[in-house]
């Protein structure tokens, strides 16, 4: 066994160079809501409808790591009374490259 581990050293030790790779939470729970409305309902009818509940669900998510209304954003958006609230353009910071 220890052998085997000395074998795959240079692989075990890369997580030392990127921690986030450990976590993986955040990515679990970004899909948990979708899975547990999808065994619920069944799916959705048309490709359509899936897209519409993936985009809402992905902008959800967004919204609530940036803390803010998910109802006020869509609202600013489709140009209702209420906060400004910038893009979610203008939040994100790209990844680095």
């Amino acid at each position: 066994m220890l052998r085997r581990l000395f074998r795959n050293k240079d692989g075990l030790l890369r997580v030392l160079e990127r921690p986030e790779m450990i976590n993986t939470n955040s990515s679990e729970n970004d899909i948990r809501a979708f899975v547990t409305k999808r065994k619920i309902s069944g799916g959705t009818v048309s490709d359509k409808g899936r897209d519409a509940r993936d985009i809402m669900l992905g902008l959800a998510k967004t919204c609530m790591k940036f803390e803010m209304s998910f109802y006020e954003f869509i609202g600013a958006r489709l140009g209702i009374p209420g906060p400004k609230i910038p893009p979610l353009a203008s939040l994100i910071r790209p990844a680095p490259a």
